[in-house]
């Protein structure tokens, strides 16, 4: 062969090996479902981006509460805070904290105090401490409010110019998608407060990070089981944004309409999960750390009500768990045999730093879920329940009012200790998700 014939050869393969590398990092971006914000540009905007490019008129020249914890972060990582304090036409003059505070360090049911901030010169209102739902003090008072509330140990404290009211109300938190999950009822409360003071509120809209398709589980029997842990009857798993739940409850069960605004993400489609946006995870509270944790918790979070560890003071919560006096070994072999969707059992042991069992060697299985489309959490749950209903009939136990709030229908606890099949329970969902999955249908924001 010719040195020229050579030449053009090599020439040749090097134009195709660059027409397959840039199709790979395109197709890459758009499909790997584990691609990292580094390696791909998000494609999803939240909420709190488009503000800041097409909305910024709602809040310009007003007096801004805001709602937030450290999920409030834009596409590239920059608080929320930071953003409206360095903002010229923003006046931020207090901020507000759900379950686990602003700065998301307390564990699962901590109380949180009031405090003033030291960084930011703001006071810090919890909305899990002080009060669930805010009082009118808190919005329309707030120099006032504060002075129920030691600040002798401050620094510095706002200008009491900044501290008369809020003008406006902003909502920015990253749930994950399970009624349980209690930013929910924290936006309802806010709603509440704000529709009874007057107060526009502002939902700035995230991506549901475990789709909004699937739905799960039972309804809420509602009033009877509604909590904090569920104020309204939509489904364990309810397939919904936070800005289209918003819709939802100001339209059907807000006992006064709110002034209600969202701001939907960009980009964002329903069947797309977390992984799929480009967007970077933050951790949402102190026992969901990553991605995989969501996935399971809807359906995982029901050991909340049994005396089973559902893996809180591990490295791994809700993917593990156990109990002192469970085999793992045993119990992987009965749950794989049941071949169910999506997940595979392993044997594990794991001792909790803190939490139920603390200190004690737990005997059990981590969860993995191999096809997370298959996979169902809250039928996987209720299997593993039965399980080890019937292996460890004398250690196991429910807590019968906490599981029946959590559950959402004490159907679902009666059943399974009347030994009733997993299917049949299941199937008994059927009619309650078909009727809210109508019910939601005007409330969507997303295709």
């Amino acid at each position: 062969m010719r040195k020229t014939e050579i030449t053009r050869a090599m020439n040749r393969i090097a134009s195709l090996c660059s027409v397959l590398l840039a199709s790979a990092v395109f197709f890459g971006c758009k499909t790997a479902p584990k691609q990292s914000a580094a390696a791909c540009p998000p494609a999803v905007q939240p909420g709190v981006d488009v503000l800041f490019e097409k909305r910024l008129d709602l809040l310009r020249g007003k007096r801004v509460g805001l709602i937030t914890n450290p999920t409030g972060v834009d596409r590239n990582l920059g608080s929320i805070i930071e953003r409206f304090r360095q903002h010229p036409d923003l006046k931020l003059v207090a901020l507000y904290g759900p379950e686990h505070g602003v700065r998301g360090n307390a564990q699962a049911g901590e109380y949180v105090a009031f405090y003033l901030d030291p960084h930011f010169q703001l006071p810090v209102f919890s909305l899990y401490g002080q009060s669930k739902k805010p009082p009118v003090g808190m919005l329309k008072n707030i120099d006032e409010y504060m002075r129920s509330f030691d600040t002798s140990h401050a620094d510095k404290t706002p200008e009491k110019s900044m501290l008369q009211a809020i003008d406006v109300m902003v909502f920015d938190l990253q749930d994950v998608g399970a009624r349980v999950y209690t930013y929910i009822a924290t936006m309802a409360y806010a709603m509440q407060a704000c529709a009874e003071g007057g107060i526009p509120f502002v939902v700035l809209d995230r991506p549901n990070p475990i789709t909004g398709e699937d739905m799960e589980g039972a309804m809420l029997d509602y009033p009877k089981l509604s909590s904090f842990v569920g104020l309204y009857p939509i489904p364990l798993r309810h397939g919904m944004t936070a800005g289209e739940l918003a819709r939802l409850f100001n339209d059907k069960f807000l006992p006064q309409k709110a002034n209600l605004i969202v701001v939907p993400a960009e980009g964002w489609k329903r069947d797309q999960w977390f992984d799929e946006t480009g967007l970077p995870w933050v951790i949402p509270s102190p026992n969901l750390p990553t991605l995989e944790a969501a996935v399971v918790y809807p359906g995982q979070v029901l050991f909340e009500g049994t005396n089973l560890s559902e893996g809180r003071g591990t490295t791994r919560p809700f993917e593990l768990f156990g109990a002192p006096w469970i085999d793992g070994y045993d119990l992987a072999k009965d749950l794989n045999a049941l071949g169910l969707p999506g997940v595979k059992f392993r044997e594990a042991w794991f001792t909790p730093t803190f939490s139920k069992h603390q200190g004690k060697l737990c005997g059990g299985c981590q969860l993995h879920v191999t096809d997370r489309r298959a996979y169902r959490s809250v039928a996987t749950t209720l299997h593993i329940i039965r399980a080890i209903k019937k292996r460890y009939p004398a250690q196991f136990e429910f807590h019968a009012a906490y599981f029946d709030k959590v559950a959402g229908a004490a159907s679902v606890r009666t059943a399974l200790e009347s030994g009733e099949p997993v299917e049949a329970i299941v199937s008994g969902f059927k009619k309650g998700l078909d009727d809210f999955g109508k019910l939601r249908l005007p409330y969507l924001l997303y295709r």
